[in-house]
This record gives structure tokens, C-alpha cells and sequence, in this order.
């Protein structure tokens, strides 16, 4: 059985794009960028929205991965990539880790596995859904299947979870509902399961769009899916936005607008000690904690 290797380098934003450029000219089979404060109090969204420019090309703290395979020597082929930069000083700091070779798609499926969210839903892969259905886990819940793709919203990040339960307890069949930031559409489509309707997505990203597109396809429901630089739909009775702390600041004269009279408002994607910030920027919605999982609160609120 063959072994991979993966380089890891922890770089400045400023220097990421040259090095990754290096690392694969000098033999890198691919490289990925993530950032190093991820899932703690000090991790850096960067995105453009509406109102807001991309304040940054980079995170502060970077992450590069490059993998190598299983001939490279992970210190020479570093020493190449700093010799075409032209760097003279020390090496980068880095470290190596070994993958042994298997079978990665087997290994990727069985990273995911089913979710029951309260009793009313459960979202499966593909590959899960047959046995799911065997052994009964099926019944008296809505089902949502949803592979793995390249937009935000599986289910398994507390954020998601707890808007969808927000949704399957509160959610009357016939109101309208808005998922501002649909990502995969997974809000939008528990939405329309629990008998919203209309139902709309929006996101900044065309690509989650069409990702979503395809999810709402796959499970059998009508959503109107648009991106934020087409108009925005009427106001609905529900309006649901699973982001960021900052985005939803900026966003929340949009996001009020949105929510009609009597209307609920559901913000998710911000941290414990951020939730009454965000709430001070809707003053015309009584926004109050519905939920708190694993350091992160959903709120909730109506429109008088």
C-alpha cells in the first residue's frame, strides 16, 4: 500500500498565492488554503456582500497543504520552491503527515452520516438512504437527502441544526419563507418539506445557487433560487439567514425589510458572545436567543 504526504506550511496572506504557485511548479500535486483560526473565536470570514467590499485577499493566519506523492521528499522539494521564489533565509516553518493510500471515496462517505434533527426530519446521503429506510429511521419524519457538495449546509454544523429545528417546530404550513445565504439550499428545502410556500433562496455565490438548484431537484421541491444581484422577493413570514456575525450587521437593514408584519426573523452563524450585538442591529424585532450548541446561537424574533 502506497503512502501519501501532505506539506504544511503556516504563511502569511501576503505570501500564500507565490508559494502555492512553487510548490506546484516544483512538483506539488495539488495545494489547499484554509485558515488556521478556523472553527475558534479568531477565525476571519472573508466574503463580499451586499454593502460590504472584501476588506482582504487572505487570512491573517494561512494554512497551505500541499500534496506530495510518494517519492517526494517533503524538505527538498520545500528547499526548490524557496530557491525559485529566490529566498535565501531559513526555510518556512512546516510540518508532514503521512496518508496511507485506501479507498478515499469509501473513507469520505463514511465521514457522513445521517442527522435526525427533533423528530420531524432527518437528512441523509445518498449511500445512507436505503438502510435508513430499513430500519424504520424514516418514519414520521420529513426525509432530506444531501450528498456532500461544494456550498455550506450539510446539517452537522450546529448553526444549520438549529435553524432547521427552528423551522420543524415553529414553520405552518402556507407561510412564506426567505433562506438569505441558502448555500446547498438545505434551510429552503426543509422549508418547503414542512409546507412553506413560496419558498426562496437567495446567495451571493451563483455556484451555491446551482447547487442548491440541483438539492431542491433531488428531493423534490419548488424553490426560487436567485442571487443577490437580482431583485430581491416580497416580504415573507419567515426569513431565515444562517451567515456571519458581520454580514448579518450589514445586512440587517435588508434582512428587516424582508420580514413582513407579524413575520419571524431567524439569524444563525454567530458565536455566544456576539448574539447581543447583532440582536442591537434590529431594533424593530425583539431578536432573543432561541438556542445555543456548541459555543454558537441561533436568535429568533417577530416583527410587530
Amino acid at each position: 500500500m502506497g503512502v501519501w504526504r501532505e506539506l504544511i506550511l503556516e504563511l502569511p496572506a501576503s505570501q500564500v498565492e507565490r508559494w502555492s504557485d512553487a510548490l506546484l511548479d516544483v512538483g506539488a500535486l495539488s495545494v489547499q488554503a484554509e485558515d488556521a483560526d478556523a472553527e475558534s473565536p479568531d477565525e476571519q470570514p472573508i466574503f463580499g456582500e451586499p454593502g460590504l467590499p472584501v476588506a482582504q485577499a487572505g487570512w491573517t493566519r494561512t494554512r497551505l497543504t500541499a500534496l506530495l506523492e510518494e517519492r517526494a521528499d517533503p524538505p527538498v522539494l520545500l528547499a526548490a520552491a524557496a530557491s525559485a521564489l529566490g529566498e535565501t533565509g531559513p526555510l518556512p516553518p512546516y510540518t508532514v503527515r503521512e496518508l496511507a493510500d485506501r479507498d478515499w471515496v469509501s473513507a469520505s462517505q463514511a465521514q457522513f452520516e445521517p442527522i435526525p434533527v427533533g423528530k420531524r426530519l432527518l437528512i441523509t446521503p445518498t449511500w445512507h438512504l436505503d438502510a435508513e429506510r430499513a430500519r424504520g429511521h424514516d418514519a414520521g419524519r420529513e426525509i432530506i437527502v444531501l450528498d456532500r457538495g461544494l456550498a455550506f449546509g450539510t446539517g452537522s454544523h450546529p448553526t444549520t441544526h438549529m435553524c432547521l429545528l427552528w423551522l420543524s417546530e415553529h414553520l405552518r404550513p402556507g407561510q412564506s419563507v426567505i433562506d438569505y445565504g441558502c448555500g446547498s439550499g438545505i434551510l429552503a428545502i426543509a422549508a418547503a418539506k414542512f409546507g412553506g410556500t413560496p419558498v426562496c433562496g437567495i446567495d451571493i455565490d451563483p455556484q451555491a445557487v446551482e447547487s442548491a438548484r440541483d438539492n431542491a431537484q433531488a428531493n423534490a421541491v419548488a424553490l426560487d433560487l436567485r442571487t443577490t444581484s437580482q431583485p430581491l422577493p416580497a416580504p415573507a413570514d419567515v426569513v431565515v439567514a444562517n451567515i456571519l456575525a458581520n454580514p448579518l450587521k450589514v445586512l440587517a437593514p435588508v434582512l428587516s425589510t424582508l420580514v413582513r408584519p407579524g413575520g419571524h426573523l431567524i439569524l444563525a452563524g454567530l458565536l455566544d458572545r456576539q448574539a447581543e450585538e447583532v440582536a442591537a442591529c434590529y431594533p424593530e424585532i425583539a431578536l432573543t436567543p432561541y438556542a445555543s450548541l456548541e459555543g454558537w446561537t441561533c436568535l429568533a424574533g417577530r416583527r410587530g
